[in-house]
């Protein structure tokens, strides 16, 4: 039985406090845009996707998901745990040398849950594509889901990936993009205006639909069940995900300054204390 809504806001407030933890522990990490993406990649794993027992690299029959914007591995690496892929004490080791936690995602040490290594900005949705081709070749009727930081579609690759997934008719694919509007060195528009990524993916004849409250749980599951429902007509599809980068810690949200940089002591303190409820704060 799928978490309700309650449950999953109770799963969010957790792995804030993990993400939180995780930065602090070795001063280093990216908690805005993890903090942004709570609500959208426990809503995925918990909600949205078709899972099932163990992990393999082939995820032949079961829905998979590729983390382009590898930086924001806090959130991920947390859902992960929390979602039954590795112990959530493993957690407590984020960043330290020779441990399998490491700033981006990687595979060699064969984390359960990491299909890709990332980071490297940009190369997300081409390897996507390219599972999403093969799930068709084996008859695997289940789909791939992929996410990606607004700032990211900066880089090139992604426009030659977005072509060629739409001439190509890869329609067991769902794209979203984290639209938080901010990036390292300030707003996205300050960096690079990029104008309507809307327009963009609708020029690259992909069906585009967006949820415009990408940190209500409610809004995600019936946003990405829309997303699941437009699959298999011959397009791919792009989900427009807005949400507030650093959402959850008062102090955090609405600037950039936060993408890549960790709490002191009363600053997690201060934001242990906003995201505190009795099921959901345990330690590793």
């Amino acid at each position: 039985m799928k978490p309700n809504t309650q449950q999953l806001s109770d799963l969010t407030i957790q792995v804030r406090r993990d993400i939180l933890r995780m930065v602090h522990a070795v001063n280093s990490g990216h908690p805005g845009g993890s903090l942004g993406c709570t609500e959208f990649l426990v809503t995925l794993y918990q909600n949205i996707m078709d899972r099932k027992e163990g992990f393999d690299m082939d995820g032949i029959g079961e829905d998979i998901f590729f983390l382009s914007n590898g930086h924001i591995s806090p959130v991920f690496y947390s859902v992960l745990a929390r979602s039954g892929y590795f112990p959530v004490s493993e957690l407590a080791t984020f960043r330290l040398i020779n441990t399998r936690l490491q700033g981006h995602p990687t595979t060699h040490d064969n984390l359960p849950g990491v299909r890709i290594a990332s980071g490297s900005l940009g190369q997300g949705l081409s390897v996507a594509i390219g599972a999403a081709q093969a799930k068709k070749l084996n008859n695997d009727t289940n789909l791939v889901f992929t996410l990606h930081g607004d700032g990211e579609l900066q880089e090139g690759q992604n426009w030659e990936a977005i072509m060629y997934a739409s001439a190509k008719k890869v329609d067991n694919l769902i794209a979203t993009v984290d639209l938080n509007g901010k990036q390292i060195d300030g707003t996205t528009d300050e960096v690079l205006y990029m104008g309507s990524i809307r327009a963009k993916f609708e020029a690259f004849d992909w069906d585009v639909l967006e949820i415009t409250d990408g940190n209500s749980i409610d809004a995600i599951i019936a946003g990405m069940n829309d997303a699941k429902s437009r699959t298999g007509k011959g397009k791919p599809v792009c989900v427009l995900l807005h949400t507030e980068m650093g959402n959850g810690v008062d102090y955090m949200m609405y600037s950039h300054a936060w993408h890549g940089k960790a709490p002191n002591d009363a600053q997690l303190e201060n934001a242990l204390t906003q995201n505190y409820n009795v099921g959901g704060n345990s330690d590793y």
